[in-house]
């Protein structure tokens, strides 16, 4: 089954994943992504040769896109592009709080991009950098395994 394209916020949540240190590489193909909150591993799986991926995070198992566990994964492996700048100053984020509090995932990215702001990062270079992650992760073309 195709996966769609996650919510823009989740490329942001991807990036301050791996700036917390919360990917451990398994293999080549296996990563396990530990929740911001710290009290779920996420399995991972991607097999790129045949564009097929899978992982028991929500988004997709549920609702059928590429979730930040794989995305993260992806970005240590270099496939997707990893922004320093932009992770490090998510670091420590716990996103479940901030996705319960809000319910909504363009609120979401409007509260993270408030909060890069106040730590000095531009919002235009923000939106590039998402749209880079995106078009690389369109191209992929990823399917669930």
């Amino acid at each position: 089954m195709p996966l769609k394209l996650p919510p823009r916020v989740k490329v942001l949540e991807a990036l301050g994943c791996v700036a917390d240190g919360r990917v451990k590489t398994v293999s080549s193909d296996e990563a396990e992504v530990v929740s911001s909150t710290g009290d779920r591993i996420y399995k991972v799986r991607v097999d790129l040769k045949n564009r097929k991926v899978s992982s028991n995070d929500n988004g997709t198992l549920y609702r059928n896109y590429v979730g930040y566990p794989i995305m993260s994964f992806l970005m240590v492996k270099g496939v997707l592009p990893y922004d320093e700048i932009i992770a490090n100053a998510l670091k420590g984020i716990n996103w479940r709080k901030v996705n319960e509090e809000f319910k909504n995932y363009s609120l979401v990215e409007a509260y993270v991009k408030d909060l890069l702001k106040s730590k000095g990062v531009d919002e235009v270079y923000v939106d590039k950098v998402i749209r880079e992650v995106l078009v690389r992760l369109e191209a992929l073309a990823l399917t669930k395994m």
